[in-house]
């Protein structure tokens, strides 16, 4: 790609932009939520059209129209927002339009189409059926079909935008093996991630944007994360992680026999105290995401006793749990956290629009109002907060996401994947505006697959085995391996035991 230009309406995403791949090369795209490296792939991948610049395969100008051309270039997309399709099964969305035809009255050979799914599932090393519909599988192994669909294609590049942000360490370190892989057989990588020790693993090239511009590029021996954050931002932080500074008040938030659909038959009980950032860990299918949606009133089949500040609190439906300031952002913003079609403005003001209206006509001026001062606050990137949730970047959705709540000053602030699809930059921003609220006297529960981040940003860490609090760890004793060994269900001397059935 070369001198590669792209603008949306107030906004240069890309001004002559520079990236190339070798046969069998992996190369690192790195840069900051909204420097343009989702913009740049969706070029290569025919989802935009550039408005300059020229891009050549195997030395050939192309012209790159629509995501058929891409693929038929060998050019395929996995893409941070997962384009997968709830309602048809694994097998299904792995050949969604290329399904094997039954002669002479072409209909899908449902038969032949689950064996062929088989051999990439096992590659993956994903045990689950071909016959599982999307709807019943986390966000995690939704990514993991979607990968298996590239492999499908028998792609000669491959280009993942952030395949990890939703994977357990363990699935993490399959993916990165298979991606060593497929660059021995020839396969080209380009990897866009945010987890900056991923990129030293993998990488042979690292390539910097900032800004919509090329920042600089690091060969494999020179890259690190001090180089990386660098070129990124602009600056070295010097301070990533927030230092805790003690609760305020102990047991302010007491759940007790929580239980979700999905673990009918166990129950979760823990504590969190005004001030402290409370962890859940685990495994995908702990049952972390499914006991958190039974305390909001999501899961209508499920149950929780809750007290707060010692007052018991009946909680049915999400919308007591807003009465009450407890508030979910959940893992999934696009589908669950956000309506993109509407603007900055509309997305913040969404859950409170009584705050906002007089004689029953919403005030446009005090949603305005409101709306500027999280975007200023949360620094999202955007000429203004009329625009669409949908031209933003990942981070800046995330962003809006979390704004929408942080407006309506929680009591209890849950957060599932805060950081997922995050940069260096805003994760550290974002570490900053959960710890203030913790310290203004908020309850932070927060579920996070990212390990640093688990170790660095929490004050307490529950970790939970198949819908069960196998253990709660303070500080001092939460290490990676005794979060692993909890995880997998096994005891830890250390751990707390939690009140769990």
């Amino acid at each position: 790609m070369k001198g590669i230009s792209k603008g949306f309406p107030g906004v240069v995403a890309l001004n002559d932009v520079d990236l190339s791949a070798d046969v069998g090369e992996v190369v690192a795209l790195v840069g900051e939520n909204g420097a343009g490296k989702s913009t740049l792939m969706k070029i290569l991948g025919g989802v935009h059209q550039p408005d300059g610049g020229e891009i050549r395969v195997d030395g050939v100008a192309r012209r790159i129209q629509n995501v058929e051309d891409a693929m038929q270039l060998g050019i395929a997309f996995i893409h941070q927002e997962l384009n997968v399709v709830d309602n048809l099964d694994v097998a299904g969305n792995i050949f969604l339009g290329r399904e094997p035809r039954t002669k002479p009255f072409q209909l899908i050979d449902r038969k032949k189409i689950h064996a062929d799914a088989e051999p990439y599932l096992q590659r993956l090393g994903l045990d689950i059926p071909s016959d599982t519909k999307l709807e019943d599988l986390s966000v995690a192994y939704q990514q993991m079909v979607e990968i298996a669909k590239a492999l499908s294609l028998n792609a000669r590049l491959i280009i993942m935008d952030e395949p990890t942000s939703s994977l357990t360490i363990a699935e993490t370190n399959r993916l990165l093996a298979l991606i060593q892989e497929l660059s021995g057989q020839g396969v080209s990588i380009i990897y866009i991630s945010h987890r900056l020790g991923e990129i030293d693993e993998i990488a042979s090239r690292a390539v910097v944007l900032r800004d919509g511009e090329n920042a600089g590029e690091l060969l494999k021996e020179d890259i690190s994360h001090d180089r990386l954050v660098n070129m990124m931002v602009g600056r070295s932080i010097s301070q990533f992680y927030v230092e805790p500074k003690g609760s305020s008040k102990a047991g302010y938030f007491q759940a007790r026999d929580v239980r979700s659909s999905r673990y009918p038959h166990c129950s979760v009980s823990f504590d969190a105290s005004q001030g402290e950032i409370l962890g859940f860990a685990g495994l995908v299918g702990a049952g972390r995401s499914e006991m958190i949606k039974a305390l909001v009133g999501l899961d209508k089949t499920a149950g929780a006793k809750i007290q707060m500040n010692e007052e018991q609190v009946e909680i049915r439906t999400p919308r007591d749990a807003i009465s009450h300031g407890i508030y979910l952002v959940p893992e999934d913003r696009r589908s669950e956290g956000l309506v993109t079609e509407m603007s900055i403005r509309e997305n913040i003001t969404l859950p409170d629009m009584r705050s906002y209206a007089k004689a029953g006509i919403v005030q446009t001026t005090l949603e305005k109002t409101k709306a500027d001062e999280q975007v200023q606050a949360l620094k999202v990137k955007t000429p203004h907060s009329e625009t669409l949730v949908r031209n933003l970047s990942g981070g800046n959705q995330q962003k809006v996401a979390l704004g929408k709540w942080l407006a309506m000053q929680p009591k209890v602030l849950i957060l599932d994947e805060p950081t997922r699809g995050i940069d260096v930059g805003s994760k550290s921003e974002i570490y900053q505006i959960m710890r203030d609220l913790a310290e203004r006297g908020g309850v932070i529960l927060m579920i996070s697959s990212d390990m640093e981040e688990v170790l660095h940003v929490c004050d307490r860490v529950a970790v939970m085995h198949e819908g069960r609090i196998t253990g709660v760890l303070d500080q001092a004793n939460c290490t990676e391996t005794n979060i692993m060994q909890l995880a997998v269900g096994q005891s830890v001397e250390e751990a707390k035991p939690a009140s769990s059935e």
